[in-house]
């Protein structure tokens, strides 16, 4: 039944403590200036310059970080840039995207380990009537919270207090007992809320620098990321690069699928023992197990870390790209074999119920197959992720000049049984918002080894004129309850550029949206 979420009334009232929000006795603020390369480190600066600033105290070094400590953020900025740090950029200085971009290809031309062969896959490829090929490319993608990366920490008598907003005490009172050479016992985590967190705060970087930061301190210091900084250092949601390969009959149905992703492990850093004969588990969800009934398929999965650009969760993980490439290519199949999207998608559905609900659902809501006005075009997408089922409409317009404005989402969702559906509909909202923001704005580029975006004026988000109406319809279902979360983040990207497809014509098998590609004229 719906009900009201306790916590919302100090979280708009003001009340609600996030970790930025810490206020000690004595407390100081550090400002923070982290080695544009990954992996480089300083080479100098100007102390003094940075001490004339009125207000601060006192400038630390770390291996990788300067920070300036002061009585407010402000002085201790204005001290980071009078203290005209140098850097030593290292090995990765010159390292851009095309070399990034080169080393995926390069990758997915090779085979990978096997997440899921069945069928035959090769001998159906070679009986096939007709053949399709396809590569999608998806970019870094950045986490972009509101609350920028802060965490406030007290080194004192052999001990250590840690203030922060994080979704990993546990890993953070280990990472700071092994910082300090000190039991965990000795390290207290004072949890706060999370001003925004998508997979950002399952990491541990931001307190290791802080505590760095804060056993050269005396008293309690609480270090404060600027947006650059929170963005320039990052842990990106990985650029993936995946080929695949279908076969058609004389009707156009797949006899034939394959799905090569290639991209950075996640799992091999955070949970190796989760990657079983080299596949990572997060790298191919979404990918191996698709809705739809092939008689043959075949999914890889190719690691290939990014050189020196540091990866991490971003919410809804694998499935973000996953559903893209799956969704944008089954479309291409149903161009192919000149059928209905939706009529298509539901003609391999025939052994889940589940599946066809949904995509009935949302088709039916949203008005699928009526008549819409030039350069308007509707695309669909279905998925299972997060133990939930998902079909999504989107309807797009796309201007003589490729602007694109998304007026319309329609979802159906089959999560289990429904504990709360206002918050379902929240959740449902929220992700396809996020998600679309990353598909019209969302990328993480790399030039001479450092990210080139800064701030919103560079890595973009959705404004709220640009937000479309979100419609959410619930399946009844007695099945056990599955994600929400994280559950429209994924569709909504291949929802909205097969519906770009159907207004133009035009196929977009790289993200983000590129306006250029869809000019006319």
């Amino acid at each position: 039944q719906p009900l009201h979420r306790l916590d919302t009334p100090d979280k708009v009232n003001g009340r609600a403590a996030f970790g930025i929000d810490a206020r000690l006795p004595g407390m100081k603020i550090a400002a923070i200036a982290i080695a544009p390369v990954f992996g480089g480190r300083p080479a100098g600066l100007d102390e003094a310059a940075a001490k004339a600033v009125r207000g601060v105290h006192q400038v630390v070094t770390t291996d990788e970080a300067v920070a300036v400590i002061a009585d407010h953020w402000w002085a201790a900025h204005k001290g980071l840039e009078a203290a005209a740090i140098r850097w030593q950029d290292g090995e990765h200085g010159s390292v851009g995207m095309a070399d990034l971009r080169a080393d995926l290809d390069a990758a997915s031309r090779r085979p990978g380990a096997v997440a899921r062969d069945e069928g035959g896959v090769d001998q159906a490829l070679a009986g096939a009537a007709q053949r399709l090929e396809a590569v999608y490319e998806l970019p870094f993608l950045a986490h972009a919270a509101l609350e920028p990366m802060n965490c406030t920490v007290h080194v004192h008598d052999g001990a250590c207090d840690i203030w922060v907003g994080t979704q990993i005490p546990g890993i953070a009172q280990a990472v700071a007992a092994g910082i300090l050479g000190i039991p965990a016992e000795k390290v207290t985590i004072h949890n706060h809320l999370i001003g925004g967190g998508f997979g950002r705060r399952l990491e541990a970087d931001g307190i290791a620098h802080a505590v760095k930061i804060a056993r050269q301190v005396s008293g309690p210091v609480k270090v404060v990321w600027s947006r650059e900084e929170d963005i320039r250092h990052d842990m990106y949601r990985p650029y993936y690069y995946d080929r695949l390969q279908a076969g058609l009959d004389a009707e156009g149905r797949p006899v034939a699928w394959t799905h090569r992703v290639s991209g950075s492990s996640i799992m091999a850093r955070f949970a190796p023992a989760a990657v079983v004969n080299g596949v990572d588990p997060d790298g191919v969800e979404g990918a191996a197990e698709p809705p739809y009934a092939f008689p043959a398929i075949r999914v890889e999965f190719q690691r290939v870390e990014p050189r020196h650009v540091p990866t991490s969760w971003w919410r809804g993980v694998g499935p973000t790209h996953n559903i893209f490439v799956v969704e944008s290519f089954i479309d291409e199949l149903s161009a192919a074999a000149g059928a209905d999207p939706v009529a298509y998608r539901r003609s391999l559905l025939d052994t889940n119920p589940r599946a066809r609900a949904v995509l009935d659902r949302a088709a039916e809501a949203a008005g699928w197959g009526g008549a819409l006005p030039a350069g308007h075009g509707r695309g669909v997408a279905l998925q299972y992720a997060f133990g939930s089922y998902l079909a999504m409409v989107a309807e797009v317009e796309v201007a003589a000049d490729g602007g694109v404005r998304v007026h319309r989402l329609v979802a159906a969702v089959d999560c289990g049984r429904a504990v709360n559906p206002d918050q379902i509909r929240a959740q449902m909202e929220g992700g396809a918002i996020f998600g679309l923001t990353a598909a019209l704005h969302g990328e993480i580029t790399i030039t001479d080894g450092r990210v080139a975006q800064g701030n919103f004026d560079t890595y973009l988000p959705m404004r709220i004129d640009e937000v479309p109406v979100v419609e959410t319809h619930l399946i009844d279902s007695s099945e056990a309850p599955g994600g929400i979360g994280e559950t429209a983040t994924a569709a909504v990207s291949p929802a909205v550029t097969n519906a770009i497809f159907a207004a133009t014509g035009k196929r977009l098998r790289r993200l983000p949206i590129d306006p250029a590609a869809l000019k006319r004229g």
